[in-house]
């Protein structure tokens, strides 16, 4: 069972105001190939696993928008973690 969940909302800088969407979407092509559990959601995409692969994952998300020309990017983290298991599902599930 996954022992984390974390959320994040990466801001890529662009070179010349390009629209970030794209660059959006190739961060969550990083989190949809991982094969993470994971959910987007308007202003920030959670993922589920272990903690230490979460941070991995973000490390590649932040090298993938360099590999896509911006020459920065902030990533806006939040951590739930818990050892005996953490779960989107549990999290949410009083609100289905």
């Amino acid at each position: 069972m996954a022992n984390a969940l974390l959320s994040i909302q990466i801001i890529p800088k662009t070179k010349n105001g390009e629209d970030t969407i794209p660059f959006v979407d190739e961060a969550i092509a990083v989190i949809h190939e991982s094969g993470v559990k994971y959910q987007v959601s308007p202003l920030e995409t959670t993922m589920e696993g272990e903690l230490a692969e979460l941070f991995q994952i973000v490390e590649r998300m932040n090298e993938k928008m360099v590999e896509k020309g911006c020459p920065s990017a902030i990533s806006q983290i939040k951590v739930f973690y818990k050892p005996t298991g953490a779960s989107m599902d549990q999290l949410t599930e009083k609100y289905r």
